[in-house]
């Protein structure tokens, strides 16, 4: 396992010095869902719910989210975002919505916890758009799928 590097040598949290690294071109994605009753997902379907177009605001949400990273995870740093897409996709027959975020910057570090937390809060965001319809909703497969860039180089997973 890779050192952790968010502890200095007296094992105190502290924010990474990416200073000496490399400004290269970086990209990531990430996935997860959201699942719910299949009535839930008719609403939506339908463009029925009674706070309006779920998938529209939530892909807003999950772009703001990208770009405000930096103040929710205490140790990220600010980056340059050049680029937030959220692809927000219905599954019916698992009664879903699958989330898909790919951040880009080009920078001294990636953009993994960008797109993560750009898919969280487009899930938070069609829950609580949803949640008067049914509090019975799972947000879960939260993962990163891609990751380019860097001296890790790229790294793919399902």
């Amino acid at each position: 396992m890779a050192d952790l590097t968010h502890f200095n040598a007296q094992g105190q949290a502290h924010m990474v010095d990416v200073s000496t690294k490399a400004v290269t071109a970086r990209i990531a994605t990430a996935r997860g869902r959201i699942v719910m009753l299949p009535a839930t997902l008719d609403l939506v379907l339908q463009g029925t719910a009674q706070k309006g177009d779920v998938l529209g605001i939530a892909r807003i949400a999950g772009i703001t989210g990208a770009k405000k990273t930096a103040d929710l995870i205490p140790l990220c740093h600010p980056l340059p975002i050049t680029k937030v897409s959220i692809d927000l996709t219905p599954i019916p027959e698992d009664h879903a919505i699958e989330i898909e975020a790919t951040v880009k910057t080009t920078g001294q570090t990636g953009v993994e916890m960008e797109a993560l937390t750009a898919v969280n809060i487009a899930a938070l965001t069609v829950y609580d758009m949803l949640k008067a319809a049914d509090k019975t909703m799972r947000i879960t497969d939260l993962r990163v799928t891609l990751k380019d860039g860097g001296k890790s180089g790229r790294i793919e997973a399902e």
